[in-house]
């Protein structure tokens, strides 16, 4: 019973906070706030999340598992890369929707490169290897026979791929985000053309001189 107490507790929390940073933005909301908004004491809101960003983090979470499970119908009928990823694409873009204008306000801290908030972080290592994992899954299900000289670090790609669509998609101001929807469903299969393509003998000595390029920049 204590257990169920305090996961609901938990979660009023984060669905108050959550609420307050789409109508407020991330700045103005306090941990006070949140507190009062969820229907208790400051010092219970601090029990379960020492931080402000620390809710941000169940907010990413959150996203990445609501995608996840949107991912389904494409992954488990689909078996073409370039509409495999342009599904999962697309399905990220739908499960955030909600949060457009809070990602907007949100991204000039996440932009920070020491910010906990940042993609990159330790902070946000769980639910970034979470998503990694999925582009492996996006690949494996996949008939396209990768070449060897990129199929361990491909996952990675398409996930720093993932993260250029949703830096796009937080500056898309065009109705529904249609650019964003436009710019998945352009270079998807242009993503497919590459990949297959590092298979050509002559082009493989330049695939691996991006991933070391890659390695220079993220490691």
């Amino acid at each position: 019973m204590r257990s169920t107490k305090g996961e609901q507790t938990r979660a009023a929390i984060v669905e108050a906070a959550l609420r307050m940073f789409r109508e407020q933005g991330y700045e103005a909301t306090t941990m006070r706030a949140i507190a009062k908004e969820a229907g208790v004491a400051t010092g219970n809101a601090y029990y379960y999340f020492d931080s402000k960003e620390e809710l941000i983090q169940e907010y990413y979470a959150r996203n990445q598992a609501e995608h996840a499970a949107a991912c389904r119908a494409v992954l488990d009928t689909e078996t073409r890369l370039g509409p495999r990823l342009r599904g999962v694409l697309r399905a990220l873009i739908d499960v955030q929707a909600p949060y457009h204008a809070f990602a907007a306000k949100l991204y000039k801290h996440a932009a920070e490169p020491a910010s906990p908030l940042s993609p990159f972080s330790k902070e946000s290592s769980p639910t970034r290897n979470a998503a990694i994992d999925l582009y492996t899954e996006v690949i494996a299900g996949s008939r396209l026979r990768v070449p060897a000289v990129l199929r361990s670090r491909l996952p990675e790609l398409l996930w720093l791929y993932s993260m250029g669509i949703v830096l796009y998609w937080v500056h898309d101001t065009s109705p529904g985000c249609e650019k964003t929807y436009r710019l998945i469903d352009s270079t998807a299969p242009l993503a497919e053309r590459l990949i297959a393509l590092a298979r050509v003998p002559g082009l493989r000595s330049l695939t691996r001189r991006l991933l070391r390029v890659a390695d220079d920049l993220l490691h």
